[in-house]
């Protein structure tokens, strides 16, 4: 048969053009050909050739940006083209096989068409990157010619009477609309771009985003196509594959989405309202609508229309499986010799085609969703930025007594950064579910009654009936997520605080008691992690089950209604939608659920965004007087003032001008100057009264009063933080003329009381954001005495504070602010107490070196306030306080002229003093002591360096691998080993459980959906009589409950499983840390440890149950899916390949790039967090400084940063879920094909192709699961890994040779002590800290120890508890080897104090006898003996009264004693005393020496003396230097030697 273009029937010249040209239809579809033609041939040669040889891409880096007007629309208009071209090509062929021979001319224009149209669009594409507007005239000819050539076919029709009831001429109707479009677009860029017929075309700028290199985030300017595939990602996903993503890599934000922004939009959104309606408070709800609220309604759009394109699935399907049969009869019947023209519903009826159009479908819908996911997302990204932004401003503007009074706490502040933002930002995220769910549910029922009648309400009606008891089951879950949270928190209390004090828990044996509590805690929080884990696997649980019981309640009623099973095109479409049916349902719980939260915390949003602010600042500029006004907010009077001031203020106030300009005389000298002033913390007294000050310029002002007297708040007054009640704070703006050029005004340098430092290292702190110079910096820390402590330190003064363990004492912290202080260029210093925290000579050195020389000689106001009256005669002008008034004002010879009285007060005050000082002198300085713990502190990491301790840090380990292959072969593997260690610690028969009853739920589920096709089949095959029917009923109910059984089993089995891991995870965990040796506790910072308790064991707790969960499901319904397509058509086996190894890929990069975005993400959320809290903590600080614009610069960065690394990761999910998505279209396409293929050789019946093409539908839901919980498990193991790697440390061997029953009741009873050729070192791959030490104690001798720093003293007294590797020599007491005693016998039956005082919090009696052997009487008289009986006796509860955590509650020198009592509760005849006496005042010191005179003359005592002076009178010194004895004999005869390093020792005080 001849292939011609126009037919070639017999009888009939197709060629005759007998009636006029155009009448010859034919001609007309060859005159169609034409402009498709010619575009072809003109863009061919200008794609292949000109863009080898031309690039214009060179003004800007990124070829993605669009220049010309009307982009998407033409993308769309182009999109559409294609699918009317794909119509009109189906069309053709249907048609062409109804007739007689083949007709090419009715497809061929349409596939040609087809090329022309994707042709247009990739040129178009080219020469829009590129910039070349005068290409597009292509482009323009082609759409006139194109438009003309159609038009003149339609005419052609309506002539020969062609109408819209066949498919021909509205498939033309449509091409010549678009056409026309098309021409329209084209004609509209030539009006902007003036690129032709005009003189001076137009000339463009890239967007500003574009220009700067730093944006990476193309999603907004990329072109319609990558946007909607995500196709820019590639490169990023492709490459983290060879390298870890860094935060370089994702680069800035675009500018619409940083925070300053989208604040900027909400915040004016948020004024207008205050505007509109001063009264009200403003609604952040309104505000956030008018912000954002048109990207919510564009995503709502695209929810709407996805959701509409899910029901085309099941109805394909249900025509696919009806016109199955009518396919094989109906081949070309009426074989006319006319051209045939169809109809348009007939099309419809053609399986193929119906092929096609299922998966066209499911693409757009699947793109759809995947949009409005995205558009979400990145709006509540915005709204994130914005409120964070507001929170943060607002905090700057706080009110001082807000957060002094305890109305807004830290705490509070802290979850509205880190719990309320992120509610609000997931409920956007979910907020078009809310409006788009109950349209999807009434859709589905309405089609369920189509397809099946009555009996599909049935079924519907069982999935809106069980919804609410899914609302039930969230809302009980959240719950019990709450009380497992405050069990885990009081887990957490209790494990730090064993941690801290854990040498103290070992050295008295007691750590098993401390076990036992955190364990009982655990027991509790795993309690209601069982009430949890039953709820998680109800929710699994109904999920899975609904569907089924919907199905069999369907089609048990479909039976008895209509005496027959359903026909299988219906069925299959039914079992379809309820899969649709159930998704909005469970997630509609979960919705409402968010949807209050997110009410909720708006609710605290507004009362915060409500409460009480600052003054305005503007008074500081210059010299301006600060009255009432400043105290007010711009509504009115701050509450504060409103209820508890009477009304004559507010009236004076109004008449008084706010700012006058003060008259030049009264400025002359002074910086500032307070009249009349009255200020209170918001209380309706005033703190301050009556003050009337000034400070002189450029001189040294001290306020000095009692404790409590309001002297730091006089300088927050001046600053500005108090509310002001009445009268004025002036602030010259005169300076020295010479200064003026270089000092920033009106910033003033101001240290606080309490110590306030940033998460930075050491140098940013001192300069505080001012430029670094060099000279001016050492200056400082010279003045301040802080090079020694830098030295200390592992990173000098590049060190980070606060993190990593790096914690400073209070006096180091202190000169650090003051440092700070001094460094700033700013006229004038207030310095609030400096020397609370200092020791004499530091105090002495500040004085004279930084408060006398340096800040003087720069000529700067400096107000001090202080205690220390010995620096009063420094001063050039005093203030002296008392109770919130001024006693007097000027310099000390007025003083001393004017007022005898407070001058002779000051004198003993002083002599006072200076007889303290005398006493200082002789004992070891404070900071030395401070010294030397941070020296402790890093002593160890020191010796961290030397072992190569393998996994110390997991991450080190990660990154330090350059070998690209190796890494890039690691992180694309799953941790196999960690899943099996997670799952064997979870019991082999849980296991075993969980892998049976999963693999029978999902045998049986396949069952029921084969029964269902089998009984619907039977239907078609033979006019089946009712019994037959009864046959297959009862096994499908049987199966069905069967199934709904199994579905609890699993989801219990699950959930428990998890449980059972997480138990044992964590108690081997506990055990091993709690019993590790001391050497592990000084290698391993504290906040590693206290994160495997607190993060990952939450991780393992809550989070890998429920991922194990949905990997397990999604994989096995994927598999099973593909196991029934496969088995009814076996052909499309063949066609999985590729797409398997497609799938292998994009999983492989998606996991890799996920898990670094993740880090990223989370790492970057942590400064986040920390820079709010600082702020919160330094407001005054910050203020008085007049650094908020940098601190609110830093928080934009850092939220930007962290928005970043959120917006790339929910791109990259949506890059995967787009992929798997398509892929899944693809599943379905080619199991369609297959069946309708196979079909032609009668291979199926036809119910078995329904459930073949219900099963690919539900593979393209799962497929992105399976992935995304493979990622997520990935990121989870980890936790277990980091678990498992302390679970291999050494415990301390805790049997000893010898049996506790050889060891005599009341061993050591005589205390007597030899040390044979003792050698002891911390850890085998170090040296030896003590040498061949020799020594004998006898029984009830006072021995004193002493050496300098680091000379082996305390390791001695580890030794005698066996706390260090002794590994040559022994100790023995009376008569014992101690290295054969088991530890617990050893240790509790000696005692020590050692240098910390340890207490926890519980009850005093808990502290001293944690064990409960002790009668009252004994502990009593312990507490006797420290002088402490009557303290406790007059605290409510006397021995029960309650101890904080660290014993806060006591002061330093209680604490100690506290020490002391709990060592005489153990009448053990030996006592070591390390350095016990280090942190006591004078006085507490002496009673110490009395007490251990008198109460413990009968028992040997063993002092390391941390003062010499202490141990003078000893029967025994043993002197050390660098590991070795060097000297042994009574103290007053070493005294007597001259030479003796110990008389040495004496002299200089060390």
């Amino acid at each position: 048969m001849a292939l011609s273009f126009c037919g070639s029937d017999d009888g009939v010249n197709a060629y005759s053009v007998d009636k006029g040209v155009l009448n010859n239809g034919c001609f007309v579809d060859a005159l169609n050909l034409v402009p498709h033609v010619f575009l072809l041939f003109i863009t061919f040669p200008i794609l292949f050739i000109g863009w080898g040889s031309q690039s214009s891409k060179v003004q800007i880096h990124h070829n993605t940006w669009l220049h010309f007007p009307g982009h998407n629309l033409r993308w769309i208009l182009t999109f559409s083209l294609l699918f009317v071209h794909v119509c009109e090509f189906a069309e053709g062929i249907v048609s062409n096989k109804m007739m007689g021979t083949d007709h090419l001319h009715l497809y061929m224009p349409a596939f040609m068409g087809f090329v022309a149209a994707t042709t247009s669009v990739v040129y178009y594409h080219n020469i829009e990157t590129s910039n070349f507007p005068k290409l597009l005239l292509v482009l323009f000819i082609y759409w006139v010619l194109a438009f003309i050539t159609k038009s003149i076919k339609l005419w052609k029709y309506a002539e020969f009477k062609v109408g819209p009831q066949h498919l021909r001429f509205c498939i033309t109707a449509l091409l010549v609309l678009l056409y026309g479009l098309l021409m329209a677009v084209e004609i509209n860029v030539i009006r902007v771009r003036k690129y032709v017929f005009f003189t001076n075309p137009q000339k463009v700028k890239p967007p500003e985003d574009l220009q700067d290199l730093g944006v990476r985030f193309l999603q907004p300017f990329v072109n319609l196509l990558s946007k909607a595939t995500y196709w820019w990602m590639n490169p990023l996903i492709i490459g983290a594959h060879r390298r870890p993503i860094e935060l370089k890599k994702i680069g800035k934000l675009p500018i619409a989405m940083r925070a300053l922004t989208n604040y900027l939009r909400l915040k004016d959104a948020y004024e207008d309202q205050r505007v509109k309606d001063p009264n009200r408070a403003p609604s952040i709800w309104r505000s956030m609508y008018r912000a954002f609220g048109r990207p919510i309604l564009l995503s709502s759009t695209f929810r709407y229309l996805a959701d509409l394109l899910g029901f085309a699935g099941p109805l394909c399907i249900s025509g696919i499986v009806k016109y199955l049969k009518e396919d094989g009869g109906s081949n070309r019947c009426d074989k006319s010799d006319i051209i045939h023209f169809m109809s348009s519903t007939k099309l419809l009826q053609n399986t193929s085609v119906l092929a096609v159009l299922l998966f066209l479908a499911l693409i757009l819908q699947r793109t759809f969703l995947q949009a409005s996911y995205y558009v979400t997302i990145e709006t509540g990204i915005n709204l994130r930025g914005a409120l964070l932004a507001m929170i943060y401003n607002k905090i700057l503007r706080l009110s001082t007594s807000n957060m002094s009074m305890g109305e807004m706490t830290l705490g509070q502040i802290n979850n509205l950064v880190a719990i309320e933002t992120n509610q609000l930002m997931w409920f956007l995220f979910l907020c078009p579910n809310l409006w788009a769910m109950p349209v999807q549910i009434v859709m589905g029922v309405i089609l369920l009654y189509y397809l099946l009648g009555w009996s599909a309400l049935v079924g519907a009606s069982v999935i809106v009936l069980l919804a609410p008891i899914q609302y039930l089951i969230a809302t009980k879950l959240a719950d019990t997520q709450k009380s497992t949270l405050e069990h885990s928190t009081d887990r957490l209390k209790k494990t730090t605080e064993i941690l801290k004090g854990i040498k103290l828990l070992k050295l008295y044996a007691w750590e098993n008691i401390f076990c036992d509590s955190v364990e009982e805690t655990r027991g509790k929080e795993l309690t209601s992690l069982k009430t949890f884990a039953f709820y998680t696997s109800m929710s699994i649980f109904m999920n899975a089950a609904i569907p089924i019981a919907a199905v069999l309640a369907t089609f048990v009623m479909h039976h008895f209604i209509n005496g027959t099973g359903p026909k299988p095109s219906a069925a299959f479409a039914a079992l379809a939608l309820f899969h649709i049916l159930v998704t909005p349902l469970f997630l509609l719980s979960t919705v409402v659920r968010f949807a209050v939260k997110a009410v909720v915390s708006v609710q605290k949003l507004g009362e915060f965004l409500q409460s009480d602010e600052i003054g305005d600042d503007s008074w500081r500029n210059g010299d301006m007087s600060v009255t009432l006004e400043a105290g007010k907010k711009h509504l009115g009077v701050t509450k504060a003032i409103n209820r508890k001031q009477p009304m004559r203020y507010k009236m004076d106030n109004y008449e008084q001008p706010t700012r006058r300009q003060m008259r030049p005389t009264e400025t002359e000298d002074v910086a500032v100057k307070v009249s009349n002033g009255f200020f209170t913390w918001g209380s309706n007294l005033s703190t301050l009264s009556d003050i009337n000050i000034r400070i002189p310029t450029g001189q040294l002002t001290m306020i000095v009063g009692q404790v409590g007297c309001g002297k730091s708040s006089l300088l927050l007054a001046m600053l500005g933080e108090m509310q002001t009640i009445d009268g004025r704070v002036y602030w010259s703006n005169k300076s020295n003329p010479k200064i003026q050029k270089h000092k920033n005004r009106y910033s003033v340098a101001y240290a606080a009381q309490k110590s306030w430092l940033l998460n930075a290292t050491v140098e940013d702190n001192i300069t505080f954001g001012s430029p670094f110079s060099k000279q001016r910096y050492k200056a400082v820390i010279d003045a301040c005495s802080l090079q020694p402590d830098i030295d200390l330190l592992p990173f000098g003064d590049q060190t980070e504070i606060g993190e990593r363990g790096i914690n400073l004492s209070g006096g180091q912290r202190q000169r650090i602010c003051v440092a700070r202080a001094l460094y700033q260029n700013t006229n004038i210093v207030f310095l609030d107490d400096p020397f609370s925290a200092l020791d004499i000579h530091l105090s002495d050195h500040l004085m004279q070196e930084g408060i006398l020389k340096f800040l003087q000689d720069d000529k700067r106001t400096v107000v001090l306030v202080t205690h220390k009256l010995q620096y009063l005669i420094h001063a050039d002008w005093i203030i002296a306080m008392k109770d919130g008034s001024i006693l007097r004002e000027g310099t000390l010879k007025d003083i001393q002229t004017h007022d005898v009285e407070l001058y002779d007060h000051w004198k003993t005050l002083m002599n006072r003093q200076d007889q303290e000082l005398e006493k200082d002198i002789q004992q070891d300085s404070q900071t030395t002591l401070e010294r030397k713990t941070l020296r402790r502190a890093f002593y160890s990491r020191e010796t961290k360096n030397q072992i190569d301790d393998e996994d110390e840090e997991e991450e080190e380990e990660e990154e330090e691998d350059d070998n690209l292959s190796m890494t890039t072969n690691r992180r694309s593997k799953i941790p196999w080993k960690m899943c099996w260690c997670y799952l064997s610690s979870g019991g082999f028969f849980m296991v075993f459980l969980m892998v049976s009853s999963k693999l029978l739920k999902h045998s049986v589920i396949v069952a029921i959906d084969y029964w269902l096709a089998l009984w619907t089949s039977s239907k078609t095959n033979q006019s089946a009589s009712s019994g037959h029917d009864s046959y297959y009923l009862p096994v499908f109910i049987i199966l069905c409950a069967a199934g709904i059984t199994l579905c609890l089993i699993t989801s219990l089995t699950v959930e428990f499983l998890g449980l059972s891991a997480a138990t044992n995870l964590h108690h081997n965990l506990l055990n091993k840390i709690i019993h590790a040796p001391i050497r592990f506790f000084d290698i391993t910072p504290l906040g590693q440890i206290l994160n495997r308790f607190s993060a990952d064991t939450n991780i393992i707790d809550q989070h890998i149950p429920p991922t194990l969960e949905s990997l397990t499901r999604s994989t096995l319904l994927c598999l099973s899916a593909i196991g029934v397509i496969s088995s009814i058509t076996p052909i499309f086996l063949i066609a999985l390949v590729p797409l398997a190894i497609a799938f292998y890929f994009i999983q492989k990069y998606f996991r890799v790039a996920s898990k670094d975005l993740q880090d990223l993400d989370d790492s970057t959320q942590l400064p986040l967090l920390c820079h709010f809290s600082e702020t919160a903590e330094g407001l005054t600080t910050i203020r008085a400084f007049r650094h908020e614009a940098r601190f609110r610069q830093r928080m934009l960065e850092l939220t930007d940063t962290n928005n970043t690394a959120y917006l790339f990761l929910s791109a990259a999910n949506r890059w995967l879920e787009v992929r798997t998505d398509y892929l899944g279209a693809v599943i379905v396409l080619t199991a369609a094909g297959a069946s309708i293929w196979s079909l032609r050789y009668d291979l199926p019946s036809v119910g078995l192709v329904g459930l073949g093409l219900t099963y690919a539908l539900t593979v393209t839901n799962y497929l992105n699961w399976v992935v995304r919980n493979l990622a997520d498990l990935e990121v989870q193991m980890s936790a277990v890994k980091k678990v498992n790697s302390f679970l291999s440390t050494e415990s301390e061997n805790y049997e000893g040779s010898m049996d506790t029953s050889q060891v005599p009741e009341n061993w050591p009873h005589n205390g007597e002590i030899k040390i044979q050729d003792l050698c002891v070192r911390y850890d085998p791959m170090l040296k030896p800290v003590l040498k061949h030490v020799n020594a004998y104690i006898k029984p009830s001798q006072k021995v004193g120890i002493c050496g300098r720093t680091g000379s082996g003293k305390s390791s001695l007294s580890l030794a005698f508890f066996n706390m260090v590797d002794i590994f040559e020599g022994k100790i023995i007491i009376d008569g014992i080897d101690i290295c054969k005693l088991p530890l617990q016998t050893l240790r509790s039956r000696l005692s020590i104090i050692l240098q910390d005082p340890v207490l926890f919090s519980g009850s005093i009696r808990f502290n001293l006898d944690p064990e409960r052997t002790c009668t009252d009487d004994r502990l009593w008289e312990a507490l006797e003996i420290a002088q402490l009986k009557n303290m406790v006796k007059a605290l409510p509860g006397g021995l029960d009264a309650v101890v904080t955590e660290g014993g806060e509650n006591f002061s330093v020198g209680q604490r100690q004693l506290f020490c002391l009592a709990r060592a005489f509760v153990r009448k053990s005849s030996i006592l070591i005393m390390d350095e016990a006496t280090a942190s006591i005042d004078m006085a507490t010191e002496n009673i110490l020496q009395k007490v251990v005179m008198t109460a413990f003359a009968d028992r040997t005592v063993v002092t390391i003396a941390h003062r010499v002076s202490s141990i003078l009178e000893a029967e025994q010194v043993l002197v050390f230097s660098s590991g070795i004895l060097v000297e042994s004999d009574s103290g007053p005869n070493l005294l007597a030697q001259e030479e003796s390093l110990f008389s040495v020792l004496v002299r200089t005080h060390k």
